[in-house]
């Protein structure tokens, strides 16, 4: 195993990765043939493609497998959901060693251009060129908790509902699971009535910014955490432009930067 593989799959995240991937099938039961290709590597190929933006075809051979094999294997895998099992995997045991903090949670999207695909739209503030739009709820360290994809012509505020309810139970350092934040802070884009009353019912406390009557200047100071998350996951260059044609592909390489993002705070 090559140096790369280890620094881009350390023993932690294996572990954890572990715990998610589905079982191997034997297609030749009766022996013969030739040698599967290692999990691992196949794993450290594809963080290697989501981190440096490169295209399938120019996966270097130094991982093993070629780059047919590591396409297949990242297909079969976000078809299984494992990414978003193993972002959750990860949210547990930071929230098992208390590092999640769910006092404050903020929520945000970003959107950037497309080529064809499900999930695309025109973009309003991109002279109408086709795009997608991340939507991400982080806890008050600016850790993701729930994501989501849309086409950018989507109102960021239809995200709410949906990043709300997909915040999976997560474990504590003690007593029941959380999934709950304590407050949502939102700029004005999220500025509706109806949202407010639906945290409200939830028994989530609010702190949107009203349009033509406050600052967000001032929500900033706890808001700024999830602008942050953003450009660590810009820092997965795969998610500089959405290349994917399928929408699952492209959820894919978003559940794989959060996953990492939080493994980094979970090996501090």
């Amino acid at each position: 195993m090559t140096d790369l593989v280890e620094r881009l799959v350390p023993d932690e995240l294996w572990v954890l990765f572990r715990r998610v991937v589905p079982p191997t099938e034997v297609i030749r039961p009766q022996g013969g043939g030739r040698r599967r290709a290692g999990d691992r590597e196949a794993l450290a190929a594809i963080i290697f493609v989501a981190t440096s933006g490169c295209t399938w075809r120019q996966l270097p051979p130094v991982f093993g497998p070629s780059w047919q094999t590591v396409y297949r294997r990242f297909a079969q895998w976000s078809r299984a959901r494992v990414w978003a099992r193993l972002h959750r995997v990860i949210l547990d045991e930071l929230g098992a060693c208390g590092e999640l903090d769910w006092s404050r949670c903020a929520i945000d999207s970003v959107g950037m251009r497309a080529a064809k695909g499900p999930l695309t739209g025109p973009n309003p503030t991109d002279r109408g060129k086709p795009g997608s739009k991340i939507h991400l709820i982080t806890d008050r360290k600016g850790l993701p908790l729930s994501l989501g994809i849309s086409g950018a012509n989507m109102h960021g505020s239809l995200g709410l509902e949906p990043l709300v309810r997909g915040i999976p139970p997560i474990r504590s350092r003690r007593g029941p699971r959380c999934r709950r934040p304590g407050k949502l802070h939102a700029d004005k884009g999220y500025d509706y009535d109806h949202w407010r009353r639906w945290l409200r019912n939830r028994g989530i406390r609010h702190r949107i910014a009203r349009k033509g009557i406050e600052s967000s200047q001032r929500l900033g100071r706890h808001r700024w955490v999830v602008e942050r998350t953003m450009s660590w996951l810009a820092g997965c260059r795969r998610l500089h432009r959405r290349y994917e044609r399928k929408a699952e592909h492209f959820l894919a390489f978003v559940g794989i930067a959060a996953a990492l993002i939080c493994h980094r705070r979970l090996t501090k």
